[in-house]
């Protein structure tokens, strides 16, 4: 029969505990690397020759006059950030728009595809926006240089431009009725 006494339950009991936080620590780790790695590789830019294969929200623009990547929309475009393009847009009479992400930020990985989803019904094409890399590995000085102009202070900020002058600034995060108000709102300014 199985004899529990002091003497043996003391180091049963420390050896079990030691046990389950090194399993605990160990899955916690695997957990945490396996999460950051996805996230990572699901924010790297593309290019229509990925690995995995092409899809619409990455791909090389086909908007006349833009080589960025295209991350969503048509007649209104959404690219990642290239200083050529956006030195361009702002000499065009449309409404630019910025948004600050960073790959490792969770409100940004949540709120970016709703302002994709924007993009992808807007009609016109008197908007263009640029996700701009904020203090993530992927980050120009370019990058750095525009957050400074506009005193971005968080991830996830949005900051609109029309005729060159910024007329809204928010770090906040947004739902997509909000990107959909906002949008308006500027237009008819």
């Amino acid at each position: 029969m199985f004899n529990l006494n002091q003497k043996n339950l003391v180091p049963m009991l420390v050896g079990g505990i030691s046990l389950v936080l090194i399993l605990g620590a160990l899955g916690y780790f695997f957990l945490t690397a396996k999460s950051n790695k996805s996230g990572e590789i699901s924010t790297k830019r593309t290019d229509q020759t990925t690995n995995s294969g092409s899809s619409s929200s990455n791909k090389k623009s086909s908007i006349e006059g833009y080589t960025g990547t295209l991350l969503a929309g048509d007649s209104s475009p959404l690219l990642a950030f290239e200083k050529t393009d956006y030195d361009q847009a702002l000499k065009a009479d449309k409404l630019v728009i910025l948004y600050f992400y960073a790959n490792w930020c969770p409100i940004c990985r949540a709120e970016f595809p709703k302002m994709e989803e924007v993009f992808d019904e807007l009609t016109g094409d008197d908007v263009i926006g640029f996700r701009i890399n904020y203090n993530d590995d992927e980050t120009e000085e370019s990058e750095k240089d525009l957050a400074r102009e506009f005193g971005v202070a968080y991830q996830h900020t949005k900051v609109f431009l029309k005729n060159g002058e910024r007329v809204l600034k928010s770090p906040e995060s947004w739902e997509k009725d909000r990107y959909t108000s906002e949008i308006n709102k500027a237009l008819e300014k």
